[in-house]
């Protein structure tokens, strides 16, 4: 299957329930806020928002691939790349109202960048300059980790650059670790 066009995620994000954007974003701001309120140094937030990723953002990404395969009739990826291109172009349409531009592929085809321009994660986020180290989107990379564990490949999600810290765009690189072989539960004995 060719990757999808970026019509798709359109489609599919103009025909989904959703819940409203900014309660979520909200909700999540007054997490991270209250973490800097009772932890005071960034470093230990940090820490937080990772274990948040983790444990959270993981489990969320696992529910969100169910969602995602059922309402986009979207056929299996042949590959990695591929699959970068569906969350890309239809995932984060779908769930967050924006697109990504996949870049960076490295020399084997392992490894990429999801470029965002917008983050409506952020919309309500201004950092005081005591806070400029915060990665205050980490969430998302364990919801991709959890959605793509799901469709069997192992990765690892970090952010390269974050507009928020004072970078010009929103970098995650994903890195598949490990391709997991599909198991069936029955064996035929005939």
């Amino acid at each position: 299957m060719a990757p999808p066009a970026p019509r798709t995620g359109d489609a599919v994000f103009a025909n989904v329930e959703r819940v409203n954007a900014e309660l979520f974003t909200l909700t999540y701001g007054a997490i991270v806020r209250q973490l800097l309120t009772d932890l005071e140094e960034v470093e230990e937030v940090n820490k937080q928002l990772d274990q948040i990723s983790i444990f959270r953002g993981y489990n969320i990404g696992i529910r969100l691939i169910d969602e995602f395969l059922t309402k986009s009739n979207i056929s299996r990826c042949v590959d990695f790349k591929e699959t970068a291109e569906v969350i890309a172009k239809a995932g984060f349409k779908m769930f967050l109202g924006v697109t990504a531009s996949v870049t960076n592929w490295d020399a084997d085809g392992t490894s990429c960048s999801l470029v965002l321009e917008d983050n409506p994660l952020v919309d309500f986020v201004e950092l005081p300059d005591t806070c400029q180290g915060l990665y205050y989107c980490n969430i998302l990379s364990g919801v991709i980790r959890g959605a793509l564990e799901m469709v069997a490949m192992k990765t690892e999600v970090t952010w390269i650059r974050d507009m928020l810290r004072g970078d010009d765009a929103y970098e995650l690189r994903v890195k598949l670790l490990k391709q997991v072989p599909e198991e069936y539960p029955y064996k035929d004995d005939e």
